[in-house]
């Protein structure tokens, strides 16, 4: 009897225990306690250990691995805690880690190990091993089990083969909402729309995520109409709900409809997260909406949230963008962690707004920071060099990206180094630099140097620049009128009046608009930084 009580208080005395468990460092706590008074060797108490270190307590992952390695013969339940703790994580790998350790140690998995080693499959992408896994489920007879069943039609349905999907669906006794969503979703996120709708047409039963999954689809492929009459007709909306549509209206560059779909998204009182403040900033960034930029950036912090790497490069990004440098540069120093994208957005707005010492200041610090820089990174840099006529670093830079850092250079870059020896007047060298290049030049090379030509006002290098360009493409007025004008510039009215019924004769009418000069510099800065922050995401390049 005093021991059944003794027990009894124990249980108690843990249960509270794991209640209070609510952070990092209580669970340290605790674990120590659990040692000091013999806990470590109780199943249960060790059981609840592990469940709060790889599920309940966010970021203590690596714990729980550290803990689960020192237990001497880990039940199944410990297993396939870790692998789930480890398919949810960072890192989903381990969870294929722990799969292949248990089946090497003879362990025999269950129902609900593999659900969880499936999950990790998807996330990673990993077909082939998912199709192992398969295998084993069929040995051992769980093909039948729903839960198994579900996860590999969602594994198959997003990265490996839609008939199988379509074969685990078909033969399945009771189709239930999971399935239906899972292979919806295949079909919705291959493109293939007409079978996903007809699919969600015939679904006994909807949930929210089936009606996301078509939101998203149609918002993907643009057909903001369709996506918009779901969203209307949807009994129940989330945050990923408002996420697609606002998403989807930036990605068909319908700015004004994204930012009146937030203000709707917050009058009902649906709060925003770091997708939604994303695709905000993405729209102004895009738009140049500077101001609602700013108002988006002070509702970040009146929400008290610390800005995370990507929510700092988007804002980062559309400062510089939106031509706002002195607050880009604000960010950028506020910030307690960068990434290597974080740099290209400072450096690459710096050079764009004529900043160019400041920006060349900023790679060398980055090089200090140990940094290592990426093929964007030396985009921005040769563009401050050409803006600030640094023709010598600019030579140093192009050399050093390939030399110090392995870096080949792309055609961005061969596109600065023109636009760099063109402005510094160096046409003999530009054209040498063009006729070496290790990659096939494309127009707006052959544009940029025409264009150096006409400011210079050198016919005969103009007409070969000029030459080589229509070679590639014969319907842009812009190509003939800057070779019209250099003829013009010297006096040669034969020449440019040539050229003009050249136009004529193959029925190539002049664009009406901004100077030619102003929109050569268009053209040439959007193809040197025309990436965009990607949505989801946590690459973001200028």
């Amino acid at each position: 009897m005093i021991r059944k009580t003794e027990k009894s208080a124990s249980r108690s005395q843990r249960s509270s225990l794991w209640q209070r468990c609510t952070n990092f460092r209580t669970l340290k706590q605790i674990h120590a306690f659990m040692i000091i008074n013999g806990f470590n060797s109780d199943p249960s108490a060790v059981r609840e250990l592990m469940y709060t270190c790889a599920i309940a307590i966010t970021g203590a992952m690596d714990f729980a691995h550290r803990v689960f390695d020192q237990i001497t013969e880990p039940d199944i339940f410990m297993w396939n805690t870790m692998i789930r703790g480890s398919a949810q994580s960072s890192n989903p790998f381990n969870a294929i880690s722990l799969y292949t350790q248990m089946e090497k140690k003879g362990i025999p998995p269950d129902n609900f190990t593999f659900p969880f080693v499936l999950k990790a499959c998807t996330k990673l992408s990993w077909i082939k091993m998912g199709n192992q896994i398969h295998g084993r489920i069929v040995k051992i007879g769980l093909e039948s089990n729903t839960f198994v069943r579900n996860t590999l039609i969602h594994l198959n349905a997003n990265c490996g083969d839609l008939k199988v999907a379509r074969f685990l669906f078909e033969g399945s006794a009771k189709r239930d909402v999971v399935a239906y969503s899972a292979l919806t979703a295949g079909y919705a996120r291959r493109g293939e729309l007409g079978i996903a709708r007809q699919l969600f047409d015939e679904m006994p039963t909807r949930d929210l995520v089936s009606w996301n999954v078509m939101i998203t689809g149609y918002a993907k492929c643009g057909d903001m109409e369709s996506a918009r009459k779901l969203f209307d007709e949807v009994p129940q909306r989330d945050v990923v709900t408002w996420n697609a549509m606002i998403a989807g209206y930036v990605l068909s560059e319908s700015h004004e409809q994204a930012f009146e779909m937030f203000e709707e998204m917050q009058s009902v009182g649906e709060r925003p997260d770091e997708v939604t403040m994303l695709s905000l900033l993405s729209a102004c960034t895009d738009s140049g909406a500077l101001d609602i930029g700013e108002r988006i950036h002070c509702s970040l912090i009146d929400m008290g949230r610390n800005l995370s790497v990507l929510i700092g490069n988007a804002l980062v990004d559309m400062y510089a963008k939106c031509g706002s440098i002195e607050k880009a540069i604000e960010v950028f120093r506020g910030m307690k962690e960068k990434d290597v994208s974080t740099w290209n957005s400072i450096i690459g707005g710096l050079a764009v707004h004529g900043f160019a010492n400041e920006s060349i200041d900023l790679f060398t610090e980055m090089q200090r920071e140990k940094i290592r820089p990426n093929e964007i990174t030396f985009v921005g840099v040769l563009v401050a060099c050409s803006h600030g006529g640094m023709v010598e670093k600019g030579r140093k830079y192009f050399d050093l990206m390939r030399t110090q850092y392995g870096i080949e250079p792309n055609i961005r870059h061969y596109g600065c180094m023109v636009d760099l020896l063109g402005r510094a007047g160096l046409l003999e060298e530009a054209f040498e630099f063009v006729e070496s290049m290790e990659i096939e030049p494309n127009p707006i090379i052959w544009r940029t140097l025409l264009g150096a030509c006409s400011i210079q006002g050198n016919v005969e290098l103009g007409k070969r620049a000029n030459e080589r360009l229509l070679a590639l493409r014969r319907d842009q007025s812009g190509d003939y009128v800057l070779l019209s004008n250099i003829y013009a510039s010297e006096g040669q009215w034969e020449g440019a009046e040539k050229v003009r019924k050249l136009m004529d004769d193959r029925g190539v009418r002049k664009e009406p608009g901004c100077s030619l000069i102003e929109a050569d510099d268009k053209k040439l800065m959007h193809f040197l930084f025309d990436s965009k922050p990607k949505l989801n995401s946590s690459s973001n390049v200028l």
